[in-house]
């Protein structure tokens, strides 16, 4: 791990985190840097959106982190829907960033990579900016709107490209992404950083099995995540299909936890393929029910098909099944494999057939189950832990504010000294 984390004593100084996509605290990666901050004597402000069920106050003291969220309605259309977007994304965060007043670090979390303009404003007054990379945006172009390398294609890498050239430090989510940093940011290894994301272990924990949600089943199967374009939930139907057409398995309920853009579109395949049911959709659901779900699942599905985007991406509903202990079928994909190791089992990438063998061999064996759960429990309490990754942070911010003059013994730190320019 680059970097020294002693330095990264927060006493006196303020950090300013921007999110664009997200709603916070429900964005779990990005509490879990607020607190991390936050414990270790940093000043932590929040500028994000506001939730549409959950986190809808323009602005709350929670745990003593500060967020100021603004409205914003999600993009439709196309393109000409995102611009809409991140316009108004913008515009409510750069008047909620002079509303904060000077700050030490803004800590910019993507997507969209157009974050740098707040980040640079707050950088002419002295702030060092540490850019946190959530997706690669144009590999998620690539993958989520099938355009090839158009126009449009060209503008986001230009965009990343400036994001890399502004930031002080970069945070990666997994060594992949810590790769294009330093291969296509020109970053040096000094200044990247991996932060993987990593399930509150607090928070999740499994509870005892609720036989009545599998429907008077023997078996329940869970996936858990968002349902857009790029992650897999018609993989997911066609192999359920599939396990019930071609390998005779009628044995098995199934539930689809989540929202999404293409959330209805999932409901309606799943009842042109005869499976409505078999096959429940819950949308969000609190995290008790989410514990209840996943506590009684047998299998775990991770369907994201192979695409630029999913083959180096770090996938949190993987982390998630791992730490309650379920076992899970994959398609192969590098970052998969970094993540799960055998605590799944994987299926060439995008052959639902192989996909629907394997959870019907799997089903078929409760030894293997309870091993690979047992396995995946240990990686998320060993090398994927999220202590782990507070040291990673912690070392990040240090090395951003290590030419930031010291903290006065007893005063306000340099942003508190900082006259408005």
């Amino acid at each position: 791990m680059p970097g020294d984390a002693t330095g990264a004593d927060g006493r006196g100084r303020r950090a300013l985190i921007l999110v664009e996509n997200l709603s916070v605290p429900f964005d779990r990666r990005v509490w879990q840097e607020c607190t991390t901050l936050r414990d270790a004597g940093w000043t932590v402000d929040v500028i994000c959106p506001r939730g549409s069920k959950r986190d809808t106050e323009p602005e709350a003291v929670i745990d003593g982190v500060r967020i100021h969220r603004y409205p914003l309605r999600a993009a439709t259309g196309g393109p000409a829907g995102y611009l809409r977007e991140y316009g108004s994304a913008l515009w409510h965060t750069a008047r909620l960033a002079r509303r904060v007043g000077p700050v030490d670090v803004v800590h910019a979390c993507n997507p969209p990579d157009l974050l740098f303009l707040p980040a640079l404003w707050l950088k002419r007054r002295g702030a060092r900016f540490v850019f946190d990379q959530h997706d690669l945006v144009p590999e998620l172009y690539l993958s989520r709107f099938d355009r090839g390398e158009d126009l449009l294609y060209r503008g986001v890498c230009a965009l990343e490209r400036l994001t890399y050239r502004a930031a002080d430090v970069v945070l990666a989510t997994n060594e992949s992404y810590r790769d294009v940093a330093l291969r296509r940011g020109g970053r040096r290894p000094d200044e990247v950083f991996v932060v993987r994301s990593a399930p509150d272990t607090g928070r999740f924990r499994p509870v005892p099995p609720e036989p009545e949600l599998k429907r008077g089943k023997p078996h329940l199967l869970c996936y858990l995540g968002v349902m857009g374009p790029q992650d897999g939930v018609d993989y997911a139907l066609r192999a359920l299909a599939k396990l019930r057409d071609e390998f005779g398995r009628t044995d098995w309920h199934a539930v689809f936890v989540g929202g999404g853009d293409t959330f209805d579109a999932m409901v309606e395949l799943s009842r042109r393929l005869g499976l409505s049911e078999q096959v429940e959709f819950t949308g969000r659901v609190p995290d008790a029910d989410l514990v209840r779900y996943l506590s009684t699942a047998d299998v775990c599905l991770s369907p994201d098909p192979h695409n630029p985007l999913n083959d180096v991406s770090t996938m949190n509903k993987v982390l998630e099944y791992m730490v309650m202990g379920r076992p899970i079928v994959s398609f192969d994909l590098r970052e998969a494999r970094v993540s799960a190791g055998d605590a799944a089992v994987y299926a060439p990438a995008d052959d639902e057939a192989r996909f629907a063998e394997l959870v019907a061999l799997l089903l078929d064996d409760p030894e293997k189950r309870a091993l690979m759960g047992k396995i995946g429990q240990e990686r998320i309490n060993g090398p994927l832990a999220w202590r782990n990754s507070q040291r990673s942070l912690l070392a990040a911010y240090a090395a951003a504010c290590r030419d930031l003059p010291p903290v006065s013994a007893g005063g306000p730190g340099p942003a508190g000294k900082r006259p408005r320019r």
